[in-house]
């Protein structure tokens, strides 16, 4: 006898539809400003033995220092023993070094930068009056790199493996080999020596009271910035260039493909958010790295900054001076790290610092 097919119910499930893909992983997620601000602190109170520990470290090498604080004056044979120890009193010299530290730890944290050994001013305000030099050409340096690596780096992503990923690659390793004091010298001997376009020497005599005056400041100001420039581009397109390389292969630049959306739209909204996140924190930890090489460049061209206050008190073995820059370079290194890791934070949310 036959046997009767039994029947099998099928159940329909609901609809659903599709799953949409976010246009990058950190679109829709909150950021938490409590954890923030509890790692903030916490952040801040390690800085603050780290930056102890700097100032302990650089006061005692320039302590100990084979450097005579005196300069021509201990030699001068004018100059007696009594009058010697007088100027020694009255510098603070006389007094042993953890107390000499400790006087200068108090002061530095109150904001007393003590005094130039030489000049007998205010370091402050040697600073101060070398600062705007150093700012306007590490300033302006620096933003001309970031909107030049910015276009070349996602170019050379975009077009991976051709002549032009080929010929940018090769332009950045050039630049980023090239030490900016020997990329200096040859920006003097091509654009002021064969050509005579530019002066190789900055005029910090220079006054800016009408639109020759103000022509002329620029002209002066072309090289050293081009110098900097040549190098902090290279630095940055190469990290730019990796970065984009990693999100081109991901599934939510392929779902927007099939979506049919164009490909420099999927590149501006939503390719270089994500690509941005690795370099907005080396943009952060790199402009101490660009303070230290304005030293080398400021001395190329003769530029009146910071860089060049700092070598001229190394010669002159004016160390309150050195030890005040020495500082300040170290306090933009922590801070600068300090932001580094604040901006991971706000620019992709996933991060949670918490935890």
């Amino acid at each position: 006898m036959p046997s009767t097919p039994i029947p099998i119910p099928i159940t329909r499930l609901p609809a659903h539809p599709p799953t949409r893909l976010p246009a990058h992983p950190s679109t829709h997620l909150p950021i938490h400003p409590l954890p923030m601000l509890g790692y903030l602190l916490k952040r801040l109170l390690i800085a603050i033995p780290t930056l102890l520990a700097i100032s302990a470290v650089i006061f005692f090498i320039l302590a100990l220092a084979p450097t005579n604080p005196l300069g021509d004056l201990a030699t001068n044979p004018a100059i007696t023993p009594e009058v010697r120890e007088n100027i020694r009193r009255s510098l603070g010299l006389d007094q042993p070094i953890p107390i000499r530290y400790l006087k200068w730890t108090i002061a530095l944290f109150s904001g007393n930068l003590g005094y130039s050994f030489t000049s007998r001013l205010p370091v402050a305000d040697l600073i101060a009056q070398r600062l705007p030099v150093t700012l306007w050409v590490i300033g302006v340096a620096y933003l001309l790199s970031v909107a030049l690596a910015l276009p070349l780096g996602i170019v050379a992503a975009l077009r991976h493996n051709t002549w032009v990923d080929r010929a940018i690659t090769t332009v950045a390793f050039m630049g980023f080999s090239t030490p900016p004091f020997f990329s200096g010298l040859v920006l003097i001997i091509v654009l002021s020596v064969r050509l005579g376009w530019l002066p190789f020497i900055y005029d910090n005599t220079l006054v800016v009271q009408d639109v020759a005056s103000f022509v002329q400041w620029l002209r002066q100001s072309i090289m050293p910035i081009a110098t900097l420039v040549l190098f902090q581009t290279a630095v940055l397109l190469r990290f730019v260039r990796a970065a984009m390389l990693e999100e081109i292969p991901q599934n939510y630049v392929k779902t927007a493909r099939a979506k049919g959306l164009g490909r420099w739209r999927i590149v501006t909204r939503h390719m270089l958010r994500n690509a941005l996140i690795p370099v907005v924190t080396l943009v952060a930890l790199d402009i101490p790295t660009i303070f230290t090489g304005a030293i080398v460049t400021e001395q190329v061209f003769r530029v009146p900054g910071i860089g060049a206050l700092l070598i001229e008190a190394i010669y002159r073995g004016d160390t309150p001076v050195v030890m005040a820059i020495a500082f300040i370079y170290a306090l933009l290194v922590v801070g600068f790290n300090l932001v580094a890791d604040l901006l991971y934070g706000v620019i992709d949310p996933r991060v949670r610092y918490g935890h």
